[in-house]
């Protein structure tokens, strides 16, 4: 999948191996959301302040997926505001980017942070179900809203769950 991800200029992207189990870093925003049973995850890099993950979780029913999906979306969108709180003496915001039509149903959202004396940062989320998987595919770097590659991420997402396999 590094080639599906969003170009960055000056960099090629570079993927660990798909690995059972949640990343040792999970992914800002999503931490606590996903299971460790029934996941892999591979992280992805680049030369310069550019990374992301992919999380897939097979659950056990359509049902968990479609809650666990839930879950993922809500943290997300709470992201900011959860910052905050933690962090009063710096801003960030999110925004949705809409949904897309991708097997059983995909969303996108950016979140960006900034925090006094520190480089701003601007992450975006795609979450997608196909039966019984979920995956949530996130994406960062150093910068703000108009930096993000919004229509490329919204084509990886695409691409991310439309490759999820259910029987």
């Amino acid at each position: 999948m590094p080639r599906e991800l969003p170009p960055r200029p000056g960099s090629d992207w570079y993927a660990s191996d798909v690995t059972k189990g949640l990343p040792e870093n999970i992914p800002f925003c999503v931490e606590k959301t996903f299971p460790s049973a029934g996941a892999t995850h591979r992280t992805f890099w680049t030369e310069y302040d550019t990374g992301a993950a992919q999380i897939v979780v097979r659950t056990g029913t359509v049902d968990a997926a479609r809650k666990l999906a839930a879950a993922a979306e809500k943290k997300i969108r709470n992201c900011a505001a959860d910052w905050r709180r933690d962090h009063p003496e710096g801003t960030a915001s999110w925004r949705d980017y809409g949904a897309l039509t991708a097997e059983d149903g995909a969303h996108v959202y950016g979140v960006h942070t900034s925090y006094p004396d520190s480089e701003p940062g601007i992450h975006l989320y795609g979450v997608g179900r196909d039966g019984r998987t979920v995956t949530v595919v996130a994406w960062g770097e150093t910068g703000g809203f108009a930096h993000a590659p919004v229509a490329d991420f919204k084509r990886t997402t695409t691409t991310a769950v439309v490759k999820l396999y259910h029987p």
